[in-house]
């Protein structure tokens, strides 16, 4: 008998209007050289696929139907097609790519080098590197605005994040945040940022028309990434070393609940519905799955070991 969430789920995404889009969420398993491929309306794992150098960041090219890959251990990132989950090409970068981006017209794919403090510009057609742009020490964050004029790179080390002038390629403004930021996102206005501090055990919400700190919001033990749901009033971050979620309404900044998830939970993103959240739990190799709804975890899916998913892992 077919478990009762799944079958919700599928439903909801029939009724919601996504059965034709089949939306996939993209789950690095760093220890295992895989990424496995869910079907997020049938809720499982549909395609396991070998890639190689330790593969953690993830970012998606719905133009050119397209998912990189950072591989760390291998300097660079693999190229996956959309449509056969079959990797095309490698591309080499330079030191330990983590972070990885799209910017909104798929033009372009930006990778963070954690040891050369860069982040790496290539074009999406022949993935010939265009600029390499210099930022803070050990990049790893990454998100574009919606207007496509702006990147912003969280550096780890130190404790800032950078916005990028995309048509000029040059660095705009930096500012402090937390301690050690790793995850980002913006709201789908592009005027606040949120960022996961993991030494400082909190958020900062930036206003990124003067990139100013509006709120620092303390959550759970070395918080790791970011996600917005429920047209942007919920905020979910992801404790590593408290196995949770934390929920924040976006208009109080006050934290609604902690979700018990699995073991350290890592890469988060939210279904194009901006219902259902995803989780990559790292120990445990799998990923949860809460309704934002109801703040509650109605399924857990198998996947690689070391699930990891750092970056914006669901296609649209």
């Amino acid at each position: 008998m077919p478990n009762k969430s799944i079958v919700v789920l599928a439903l909801l995404s029939v009724f919601t209007g996504n059965a034709h889009a089949r939306p996939y969420a993209f789950i690095t398993n760093q220890l295992d050289n895989s990424v496995s491929v869910i079907d997020t309306e049938r809720q499982q794992v549909v395609e396991t696929v070998k890639v190689n150098g330790k593969p953690a960041g993830v970012a998606v090219n719905p133009q050119r139907q397209q998912i990189y890959i950072s591989t760390p251990e291998g300097g660079g990132f693999a190229v996956i097609d959309n449509g056969s989950f079959k990797v095309r090409k490698t591309v080499k970068v330079a030191g330990a790519s983590l972070g990885i981006a799209v910017d909104k017209s798929g033009e372009q794919v930006f990778v963070a080098d954690w040891y050369e403090n860069t982040v790496a510009v290539f074009d999406t057609q022949n993935f010939e590197k265009t600029a390499v742009l210099s930022v803070g020490k050990s990049p790893s964050g990454m998100t574009i605005s919606p207007d496509n004029k702006w990147l912003f790179v969280a550096n780890r080390i130190d404790d800032s994040v950078s916005q990028i002038d995309l048509k000029k390629l040059t660095v705009r403004n930096t500012t402090k945040v937390g301690a050690h930021p790793f995850g980002i996102t913006l709201d789908k206005d592009g005027k606040r940022l949120y960022t996961a501090n993991v030494e400082s055990n909190d958020v900062t919400v930036l206003d990124t028309r003067r990139l100013k700190r509006v709120a620092t919001i303390k959550v759970g033990a070395r918080p790791y990434a970011v996600a917005l749901a429920k047209n942007d009033s919920l905020l979910f971050v992801t404790n590593q070393d408290d196995g949770t979620v934390s929920v924040i309404d976006t208009v109080s900044l006050k934290t609604l609940k902690e979700i018990q998830v699995g073991d350290k939970p890592e890469g988060i993103s939210t279904h194009p519905d901006g219902r259902f959240v995803y989780v990559a739990n790292w120990f445990d190799n799998n990923v949860s799955v809460i309704d934002a709804d109801t703040l509650e975890v109605v399924n857990t899916i198998k996947t690689g070991e070391g699930s990891r998913a750092f970056g914006e892992f669901i296609s649209p």
